[in-house]
């Protein structure tokens, strides 16, 4: 049977904020080979209030293989309704297997926003008194506390459907009769507020009942005011001086009728009992002052003040298009051990990113307990040089109940280990535990093999990921920094996408990235645009053109190259127009070069003019795949002017690239800045020649290290590239691992045994840039790849690089066709490789055998085998164009 699953609108499982025209897609999975989609048909319905539903949109049945981008075209969406939409495939024998979606939409119209923004009451008394010690820092002691906002109302019964829209200047959340809201974290999340706010939509019928009701919310400083930014002269407030918040809560009866509750001055406010709460500084809450009734319909809001409006604006209102920030794990203390009377420090075994967890018992009233966090431990305390200015402190006063639970709101820390201070008695470890945080999108790559540290290395690559990725894509979670840097970004997004589908964020963050492009055309260094205000440096500006066209070679979405198009267009010209020569010296902003390189540096002319030729090649291929030739022939001659005058300044006829170094040598090669095969292969001459002069080693920054051995492998040197990536020699992958890293590090010495820490002044333990070689974890070891042609792997290719340092090496990638398995595994002198190949499209198998009379599939040979057919073969492996379906074949490798 041909089953589809994982049915998506607009890329998402069941989203309940769609405005416009959604876009539906799913994946395909069959046991029978050579099974495939010939036909689809959508038929979307809205669901009506008082039951049935009534049909919106017949597609009609499509011939189409493809599984995605089947684009709603029926009535206008009517804002905050539910509708289902039925999904029919059709298989090659005429087969019809049906499966259903949903999907809830926002508010559709801006006219139909009737919520005020509403803040604190600015009529309060406070009363000024000279200044004491207390156990506040001086940075914080200005942080006002987190607000609660309550709105009673009555019912005289339970409507037919009831969704709630909101969204804050800070961070919120929400509660129905005293029942939290949604799953959402730290929401609305992190945009480029200027231009976009961020909603969240919810169904809450359930939480209504007749006659009163209560909807409240807790409101804190989060992005919009709280600290972000290295800049101490202006750390905090960057887009308003105090939080605010907007709901909007509609309800439908049976007969269609419809009731709006939204913020507005009958809403009441008032104190909670969380005295500050910062995303760098961390959560102070005094539980003696809480009020366990205040968000319940029964609380006397006696003495609370009335909310003020602050602002009626909605323009910059957007609906959430992507996964929100979720607890998406729990993680238990490894050990706990008490350094002293009344403080313990935990070990969650694991450096992330997230909140601590603490069940007390037994404490008297006004005990004051206080959390420290840290992702490394010096002489067995807790290493904080690296944080800077960041004060990652939470503190808890108990109410003398016999037992209660903390867990702050509205902070997130970075860190494997946790001070706990003021403790009365021993802690138990199983009192106390990580919640991690990120945005909960599905996780897509696996791997595993019979080598423990190379199994480390990729799990690190993934917690990097879950750790930076907290509403936008950071370079790290733990210091006073945690911005948006585009190369960090740039360099990962091959692997994320691999890893995790990350398309929707990276595409709604490179929004963001867009607002902050200035007039000259120019990208920034940073999105959200806070700090570095001026234009991009080369490898980070250009993620507004990398970014996006690695969002649509893993997804194939056309749409994210769509949006980019004019932006890429207006970067490239913005490079030529200040660099008339061709080579990009001007207008380079803070000019980085491959940065943290190890033992030699590349020239930054050399990586500036590289990655002017690859932006502008980008340009080019989105222009031509957009249909708009014309422009797209302009592009295409400038890339090759650019080439030309790359290789006349700095290659040799020996191959030589000024420099010298391998960055120089990888930006050349994969970017394709050669004149013909001769000078690949001089290229590649040099290139060996740079890493056997380190005894094999490298020496790459960030911008390059993920070139490395997908470049070596290319030119025949994969020997090489499995040698880089096994050595666990300083600097390498592999000597964090072998020094207990958990995470990526920042620098390939953020810690040795000689020198102790690198700098504090910049020096984090968890920084993804580094692990941009997990792609090819998947494409080179599994061999899990796509033609270069190929997006959203419309032809798959499958081309195994047979580790020699490896007996095994299993895992998969959900692609949006269908999951794609390989196995291999050594055995005597064979190679046994099992793949799965998903149902439609072209899928060409790469085996490292020269002779084909020698593969075998299912115990027969291959080339007899059901779903696969020989092809050419190529110098140094044999082809197999394969169906859909498992296959097991046998080969002698060579």
């Amino acid at each position: 049977m041909l089953e589809p699953y994982a049915l998506r609108t607009d890329g998402q499982a069941d989203p309940q904020g769609i405005v416009a025209a959604p876009s539906f897609s799913w994946r395909l999975r069959s046991a029978r080979r050579g099974a495939r989609q010939v036909a689809y048909r959508v038929v979307v319905s809205a669901r009506l209030p008082g039951g049935g539903s009534a049909r919106v949109w017949d597609s009609g049945r499509i011939e189409s293989p493809p599984t995605t981008g089947a684009r709603y075209g029926g009535a206008p969406l009517s804002s905050s309704a539910d509708y289902d939409w039925l999904l029919a495939v059709e298989d090659e024998g005429g087969d019809v297997v049906e499966r259903t979606g949903r999907f809830a939409t926002g508010i559709v119209h801006a006219d139909e926003w009737a919520a005020a923004w509403i803040g604190r009451n600015p009529v309060f008394q406070q009363v000024a008194l000279p200044p004491q010690d207390t156990d506040i820092s001086f940075t914080v002691n200005k942080l006002q506390p987190v607000r609660r906002f309550v709105r009673h109302f009555d019912l005289e019964a339970v409507p037919a459907t009831a969704k709630v829209h909101a969204s804050a200047q800070g961070i919120y959340r929400l509660y129905v009769n005293g029942r939290r809201v949604g799953g959402d974290e730290l929401a609305p999340g992190w945009t480029e507020y200027r231009d976009r706010i961020t909603y969240q939509s919810w169904d809450v019928t359930g939480h209504l009942r007749p006659g009163r009701n209560s909807i409240a919310a807790l409101l804190g400083d989060g992005w919009y005011v709280g600290f972000i930014g290295t800049d101490r002269r202006h750390q905090a407030q960057h887009y308003g001086k105090q939080p605010a918040l907007l709901v909007q809560l509609m309800m439908d009866a049976d007969d269609g009728g419809r009731s709006v509750i939204g913020t507005d001055d009958r809403w009441s406010e008032s104190a909670s009992d969380i005295l500050y709460a910062d995303m760098l500084m961390g959560q102070y809450e005094d539980s003696r002052r809480a009020q366990p009734d205040w968000h319940l319909p029964t609380c006397d809001l006696t003495g609370w003040s009335s909310a003020a409006v602050v602002g009626t604006d909605v323009d910059r209102l957007t609906p959430e298009v992507d996964p929100g920030v979720r607890a998406t794990k729990v993680l238990p203390a490894i050990s706990v051990e008490e350094r002293a009377p009344r403080r313990h420090i935990v070990d969650f075994g694991q450096n992330l990113v997230g909140r601590v967890r603490l069940t007390v018992r037994g404490q008297a009233a006004g005990t004051r307990i206080q959390l420290d966090h840290a992702e490394v431990l010096d002489e067995g305390e807790l290493y904080t040089a690296n944080l800077r200015t960041a004060e990652p402190r939470d503190v808890f006063w108990t109410n003398g109940d016999a037992e209660q639970t903390f867990e702050p709101r509205f902070t997130l820390h970075g860190f494997r280990f946790a001070e706990v201070q003021g403790l009365s008695g021993p802690l138990q470890a199983a009192d106390v535990e990580a919640v991690v945080l990120h945005n909960d999108v599905e996780f897509l790559g696996e791997f595993s093999s019979s080598d423990a540290p190379l199994d480390r290395l990729f799990q690190n690559i993934s917690w990097g990921l879950r750790g930076n990725f907290v509403s936008i894509p950071t370079d790290c979670p733990q210091r006073d920094e945690r911005l948006g840097w585009l190369a960090d970004a740039q360099v990962f997004a091959p692997t994320a996408l691999a890893l995790a589908d990350v398309g929707p964020l990276l595409r709604r963050w490179m929004r963001d990235v867009r607002s902050a492009q200035n007039d000259d055309g120019a990208f920034p260094d940073i999105a959200p645009h806070l700090i570095h205000l001026r234009e991009g440096a080369p490898a980070w500006g250009d993620g507004g053109v990398t970014i996006p066209w690695s969002i649509h070679r893993a997804t194939g979405d056309l749409a994210v190259l769509e949006e980019a198009a004019d932006s890429m267009m207006a970067w490239v010209r913005h490079i030529e127009r200040h660099n008339p020569s061709l080579i990009w010296r001007t207008q380079v902003g803070n000019d980085y070069g491959d940065w943290l390189q190890i033992g030699e540096e590349t020239r930054k002319d050399v990586l500036s003019t590289a990655y002017f030729a690859h932006s502008a090649d980008l340009t080019a291929r989105t222009l031509r795949k957009l249909g708009r030739d014309a422009e797209a022939s302009e592009f295409e001659e400038l890339r090759a002017r650019i080439a030309a005058t790359f290789r006349d300044a700095f290659v040799a006829p020996d191959g030589t690239v000024a420099g010298d170094t391998q960055g120089s040598y990888l930006l050349a090669l994969a970017f394709g800045l050669y004149r013909d095969a001769a000078e690949k292969d001089r290229l590649a001459e040099r290139l060996v020649e740079t890493v056997v002069r380190r005894e094999v080693s490298l020496t790459t920054g960030f911008v390059t290290v993920g070139l490395l051995c997908p470049v070596l492998a290319e030119v025949g040197r994969e020997d090489l590239a499995f040698r880089l990536l096994h050595n666990d020699r300083y600097p390498s992958w592999l000597f964090s691992v072998n020094n207990g890293a958990t995470t990526i590090w920042e620098r390939w010495d953020g810690w040795t045994p000689e020198h102790g820490f690198q700098s504090a002044r910049m020096n984090s333990f968890n920084h993804y840039s580094l692990g941009s070689v997990g792609e090819w974890f998947l494409s080179g070891i599994l061999g899990i790849t796509q033609t270069s042609e190929s997006a959203g792997y419309s032809e798959i290719a499958l081309a195994p690089r047979l580790d020699p340092f490896l007996q095994h090496a299993r895992g998969a990638l959900e692609t949006p066709r269908g999951r794609v398995e390989s196995a291999w595994r050594r055995e005597g002198a064979e190679i046994a490789w099992t793949i799965t190949v998903p149902p439609g499209g072209a899928v060409i198998a790469h085996l490292p055998c020269r002779t084909p009379s020698e593969i075998t599939e299912g115990g027969e040979n291959a080339t007899h085998s059901q779903g696969v057919t020989l092809m050419d073969p190529g110098p140094e492996s044999t082809r197999l164009r394969l169906e859909s379906g498992t296959f097991n074949f046998r080969f002698p490798p060579g």
